[in-house]
């Protein structure tokens, strides 16, 4: 491991991220090491974090390889592996803009979750294709001290429970998850989204992210929202053949989300890029110890 690690710091509607440039998987990044980077406290500081890698340098996207030249190995900010962030996914492309390997236009991003298309528009917003929602069948309720409301499943590849609620301070302080009924329709946990309405086909939400407690965004859940409002609305866009648009508040943002007739589902909002700078190898092996 050389002296110095290059790294970038970058958020999407402030779910934030460390990002370390590797293209030939050189770096070992431990379970260990990627939670103390994003250690707010004593390291760099992130909910995550965006390896960037050639595909085929990685193992795990080797076969991805002639379809997307670059693979996103994304960690959560506990060093578990994650298949997919699409905030991650938005950051990502804009580090490789930043970096010169891509430019402006359409692009395609390699994932655990598989190939991406992104598009990095001249404004600066970038769109990622987020896939198709799964509304399982059957009632849920979700619950916050005496008040209950009847909740949309949708899933994203992850689960989501969808409440509208008359005021999102009813969410309460979300550090603990929301009880939900019946207990099998989630048996692996739940996000649970609390959602008010904004406008016409504007809504906003706040969140409980499963394993994390409330978070400034959450893509995964804006998608699984707008497609909640959509078909609360009477809108599916399979059968009108109209896309279904909804603007989406996080706390950290807005997202604009759009659910095409044949189900894919598009997630536009912003990515910067904060700061750059050097890791210090010999902190890193040390904080791993």
């Amino acid at each position: 491991m050389s002296t110095r690690i290059a790294f970038l710091k970058g958020h999407g509607t402030e779910n934030d991220f460390v990002i370390v440039p590797d293209p030939e998987n050189a770096i070992d990044l431990s379970p260990a090491a990627v939670a103390a980077l994003c250690d707010r406290r004593a390291g760099i500081g992130g909910d995550g974090l965006l390896h960037v890698v050639r595909s085929a340098a990685h193992p795990e996207a080797k076969d991805m390889a002639a379809e997307a030249e670059w693979f996103m190995d994304y960690r959560n900010g506990d060093g578990s592996i994650a298949e997919m962030c699409g905030n991650g996914v938005r950051v990502f492309a804009r580090y490789l803009q930043r970096a010169g390997h891509v430019a402006e236009g359409d692009l395609v991003v390699a994932t655990r979750g598989g190939v991406k298309t992104v598009h990095i528009a001249k404004d600066g917003a970038v769109t990622v294709g987020m896939g198709k929602a799964r509304l399982p069948e059957g009632d849920v309720t979700v619950s916050v001290g005496e008040r209950s409301w009847p909740a949309r499943n949708v899933n994203m590849g992850n689960p989501h429970a969808v409440a509208f609620v008359e005021d999102l301070a009813h969410a309460g302080d979300l550090f603990t998850p929301p009880p939900f009924s019946p207990a099998s329709a989630y048996p692996d946990g739940v996000n649970v989204e609390f959602v008010v309405d904004r406008g016409p086909a504007h809504v906003a939400l706040r969140v409980h992210e499963r394993g994390a407690g409330e978070t400034r965004s959450c893509g995964t859940g804006a998608c699984a929202v707008a497609v909640a409002a959509a078909r609360r609305d009477g809108a599916d866009p399979a059968v009108t053949g109209t896309p279904a648009t909804y603007t989406v508040d996080v706390p950290g943002g807005t997202l604009v989300i759009t659910e095409r007739p044949d189900g894919e589902i598009e997630m536009t909002g912003p990515a910067v890029i904060v700061a750059e700078g050097e890791i210090d190898a010999e902190w890193l092996e040390n904080a791993v110890r």
